[in-house]
């Protein structure tokens, strides 16, 4: 797999009809620079919007992956997305003059070689990948979908497809080498639909492009020779329609015995090009659709960008500690004698974390509570608490280190048992809500598994030059 990032040489265009929205487009690709990341860029409307290619901007997965920032959007993007990461091209600008890519045949295959054409330069910076180091499961039982990635050194996806239905049955495929077999076995893999699908998906408003150029329609039911005028019409075909004996309407060839398996695959590579990484993680799909690959690569991405904050803070690798000392003193702005938190151990990006403090004789507050009899204060325990859930302000958006967090409310709080020098706490704080600049969280600390003190925070987060009453 490549080290360094890459773009393209040279501008390159395509002109053609969308498939669900049925509008003319020219879509270009353009050189970007480093960590600039894919980008779409709507060049008729006003200020030329830029909509960044990853999940947290998909707003619709009906039929195809929807982007959009504001009222600027992109419709079925999976196709171009595919070939971007298929051919491992890390920063690119996709100008657009309308809503939606050209679908050309409903492969990848025209925009691979669009970017084959425009050759690529290797980047001075490095690829930045997202290396799977544990399992993670996306499962929709509902629909039968089970989606995995696993640990390895390299890139493969596995596909398993089966529709329950006899006009297709049950197929899978693998791609096991990127550089190798992306190109010439998944890239020419098209779009199909059933034919029983089609009148609806029409009258749903959708594939106003569609035609036989550029899907294959599975023959699944039989139909009148007057239905299928009917049909021919709806969908503005001025030519003859048959059912044919292949399996696909008007006996279309397929490229591979099993093409829909390698589109369903190409559909996937499209979505997880959406984490906005490159990865290196052996992925098992089976029964996947643009909702579940989608919801998967949320899932992915939200790992990388916890990844790349620990890396950003955590300067030192430390077996069993996410944040040491130094790292919480780059993220928290509380200082000696009032930091008290040591180490995390635990870190879940907006979901939880597990800090550490270990309590000795040689604590400050030890000296007036209580001589002879040391006790530690129920409110710095509670303290220590909302000082570990401050590592939940990472997410990202913004540096914590300009930020400040005063208490709102402090709810439902007990102290259960006392703690004395010798005693280490373990705080485990849990994300209930954060909405804007007001967070919510619940946590408590424990000793030896017994719970010492417990409670529910409100605080609101400041930057840190205005103070409270900004």
């Amino acid at each position: 797999m490549l080290v360094h990032q890459r773009t393209i040489k040279n501008p390159v265009s395509l002109h053609g009809v969308g498939l669900h929205t049925g509008v003319t487009t020219t879509m270009t690709f353009k050189p970007a620079p480093e960590n600039y990341g894919v980008r779409f860029r709507r060049v008729d409307i006003g200020g030329s919007p830029e909509i960044p290619a990853d999940v947290d901007h998909v707003v619709d997965v009906a039929r195809g992956t929807t982007l959009a920032v504001g009222e600027a959007r992109v419709h079925t993007t999976e196709h171009v997305l595919a070939a971007v990461f298929g051919l491992q091209v890390d920063n690119l600008i996709i100008e657009l003059d309308n809503i939606e890519p050209p679908i050309a045949d409903g492969s990848a295959k025209p925009f691979v070689d669009m970017l084959l054409k425009a050759g690529f330069v290797d980047q001075d910076e490095p690829k930045d990948y997202l290396v799977i180091d544990q399992t993670i499961h996306y499962q929709n039982e509902e629909k039968g979908v089970d989606i995995v990635a696993l640990p390895t050194d390299d890139f493969r996806v596995s596909v398993v497809i089966d529709y329950n239905n006899p006009a297709l049955g049950s197929q899978h495929t693998g791609l096991f080498n990127l550089e190798k077999e992306f190109v010439p076995e998944f890239s020419s893999a098209r779009t199909f639909c059933f034919l029983h699908e089609v009148e609806q998906l029409r009258e749903a408003g959708l594939i106003k492009g569609g035609n036989l150029d550029n899907a294959i329609v599975i023959v699944d039911r039989e139909v009148s020779e007057q239905d299928m005028k009917r049909l021919a019409h709806k969908l503005g075909i001025d030519h003859s329609v048959i059912l044919g004996n292949t399996g696909t309407l008007n006996n279309k060839k397929l490229h591979y015995r099993n093409e829909p398996a390698r589109h369903k695959l190409l559909d996937l590579i499209g979505d997880l090009a959406l984490i906005g990484a490159p990865l290196k993680a052996q992925i098992l799909a089976a029964r996947p659709g643009h909702a579940s690959n989608v919801e998967f690569a949320r899932k992915v991405r939200k790992l990388y960008q916890q990844k790349k904050l620990v890396r950003k803070y955590q300067h030192e690798k430390k077996q069993g500690v996410v944040f040491d000392t130094n790292a919480i003193m780059r993220i928290l702005p509380h200082r000696y004698p009032f930091l008290l938190v040591d180490k995390i151990i635990d870190f879940e990006l907006d979901k939880r974390v597990v800090g550490v403090k270990s309590v000795t004789m040689n604590e400050f507050f030890f000296q007036g509570h209580f001589p002879g009899a040391p006790v530690m204060p129920g409110v710095l325990i509670i303290e220590a608490i909302a000082q570990a859930g401050g590592v939940l302000l990472l997410n990202g958006l913004e540096n914590p280190g300009d930020k400040l967090v005063y208490f709102m409310a402090i709810n439902n709080v007990k102290f259960r048992k006392p703690v004395v020098p010798g005693d280490q706490l373990i705080l485990d704080v849990e994300m209930i809500s954060r909405r804007s600049k007001v967070i919510q969280v619940k946590g408590k600390a424990s000793v030896d598994g017994a719970v010492v003190a417990e409670g529910e925070f409100m605080a609101m987060i400041i930057d840190r030059a205005k103070g409270p009453d900004a």
